[in-house]
């Protein structure tokens, strides 16, 4: 039960702040900054609840963990890493990010691939982390991550598309969600926003034992 509660308190939580009538307010009482840094910290603080629930809650195995699937986590957060560290510090009108100012359509960045690259990193990391954990409790936790990643990216889109309306939208949103345009992305994310997802990896590394209790590496 306090696993649930859990996840449904952090679920909701990350909902509120897509609604106008609480997110301005709130931007207007602790400026743009002090709202990131307060809801960051609520985040975290939610987060090391629901990681501690799940650990206390009772052993029901779903599946048997193969040699295979621990795997999974070790090489799918390369990727995650990158695309959290990098979505990150990219200036994003679109999505979860430090918001849109100095956002330039001309030089997207890492967001001409995706104008979601946090949701992503956050879906590869619930995914890759669902199927070596076939515990309840951790079904539980991953599986609701796992998918609200997963709808993020269209639901916010069309948050968007209303709220900047459709000529805004159309002008800064040409350029970003083509995949096939890597090799401009790359020239223009900058080496300390592709160095920082290498080092993203390695503190998760260093961190996972410390925090979860063991070694995530095969």
């Amino acid at each position: 039960m306090s696993l649930a509660v859990a996840v449904l308190v952090f679920l909701v939580c990350h909902s509120l702040p897509t609604l106008p009538g609480l997110r301005r307010p709130l931007e207007t009482a602790l400026g743009r900054r002090g709202f990131t840094l307060a809801y960051s910290l609520l985040s975290l603080a939610l987060l090391t609840w629901v990681v501690v629930a799940a650990r206390a809650a009772p052993v029901v195995v779903v599946w048997q963990q193969e040699a295979w699937m621990r795997w999974l986590p070790a090489l799918a957060m390369v990727p995650a890493s990158m695309l959290l560290a990098a979505g990150l510090a990219t200036p994003n009108p679109f999505s979860i990010g430090p918001g849109g100012r100095r956002f330039d359509p001309a030089r997207p960045g890492l967001l001409r691939l995706t104008r979601h690259p946090v949701l992503w990193g956050m879906a590869l990391w619930a995914g890759a982390h669902l199927f070596p954990n076939g515990q309840a409790a951790l079904v539980a936790l991953f599986l609701p991550l796992l998918l609200l990643a997963l709808a993020g990216p269209w639901l916010l889109d069309a948050k968007r598309r209303r709220t900047l309306g459709e000529a805004e939208w159309g002008r800064l949103a040409a350029t970003t969600g083509h995949p096939g345009s890597w090799r401009a992305a790359l020239a223009e994310i900058g080496w300390a926003r592709l160095a920082a997802g290498p080092l993203l990896y390695a503190l998760l590394i260093a961190l996972h034992p410390i925090v979860i209790g063991y070694s995530p590496l095969p």
